[in-house]
């Protein structure tokens, strides 16, 4: 019997935990709160509809936004070398080829969970797919320009969960109400993906991906994360008041009002801060989501 380490790498199978470190649990956070948020605002009793709302947090998290990272993490291997080593795929814990072997393998898998959620959660399923393997694969690698990725991550993992999440109660197509709030929340979150590139400007700027930090530098690059992410939120709280939904308004309003001080901090020291900032403004960012899942909700019940 050969031993396992004499066997050439490429031979080598990947451990289920180097597997798990490799989708990333942590990242699931926000598409499934997103997705959360579109139930919530279907203003749709659960009921019979528990599987439903399983499937698409299933979907949403461990499947698309886990397949998102394998894929990420496969393509940017070489900048990881750099950036982060200790990471599965440089690290040689996730051997050979097994990285694309993985992001295929749950490219299929996420797409059989999406067509047992019917024609919505199947389309849904293949809109993020398609984002997630844009963002990082060739020949689109939308990453190497921070405008086109920060974009395509904030769509995957907020609009297009909220959309999905109000579609699935619904059993189509959500109001104009929720596809506005689930646009103006999504589009925030290109601020924090934004803020999210801080950590790889080294090697980003070595490998010819030009994030925003890279292409504006990192103060400029913060500033402009910063109005990103609060000009959406200004935009609910005008339409809540509009539709006389003032407790709501108010909630989102005292929720956006620390975030701008939060944000005053951030800005005297932005690359050090902006892991602190994820910790603590975006938090906020998405308790003012709910909150407003909660104003469309009531518009309905």
């Amino acid at each position: 019997m050969v031993e396992e380490g004499s066997l050439p790498i490429a031979h080598k199978r990947p451990s289920p935990a180097a597997v798990l470190e490799l989708l990333k649990p942590l990242t699931w956070f926000a598409p499934m709160w997103a997705l959360g948020c579109g139930v919530v605002s279907a203003g749709v009793p659960l009921g019979d509809g528990l599987w439903l709302l399983a499937g698409g947090i299933l979907l949403a998290g461990p499947m698309v936004c886990g397949t998102s990272q394998a894929v990420n993490d496969w393509y940017d291997r070489h900048v990881d070398a750099i950036n982060q080593p200790e990471r599965p795929i440089p690290s040689g814990r996730i051997p050979g080829d097994w990285g694309f072997y993985i992001a295929v393998g749950w490219t299929m898998l996420s797409l059989l969970v999406g067509l047992a959620l019917g024609p919505v959660g199947f389309g849904a399923a293949v809109f993020g797919l398609a984002l997630a393997w844009a963002y990082s694969a060739p020949p689109f690698r939308l990453k190497q320009n921070g405008w086109w990725g920060a974009a395509a991550v904030a769509i995957c993992y907020e609009g297009l969960a909220w959309f999905t999440g109000a579609a699935v109660m619904v059993n189509g197509l959500p109001s104009w109400e929720i596809v506005l709030f689930a646009a103006l929340y999504s589009a925030g979150a290109h601020g924090i993906m934004t803020l999210n590139d801080f950590k790889a400007v080294e090697g980003d700027t070595k490998m010819g991906i030009r994030s925003l930090p890279v292409q504006l530098g990192v103060r400029n690059a913060a500033l402009v994360a910063c109005i990103v992410m609060l000009v959406p939120q200004l935009a609910v709280i005008g339409i809540l008041v509009a539709w006389d939904l003032a407790l709501y308004a108010g909630i989102v309003a005292v929720l956006t009002a620390v975030q701008v001080g939060l944000m005053v901090r951030l800005m005297q020291a932005p690359r050090e801060r902006a892991p602190w900032y994820n910790a603590t403004g975006t938090t906020l960012y998405v308790l003012g989501m709910l909150a407003s899942a909660f104003a469309l909700r009531s518009m309905v019940v």
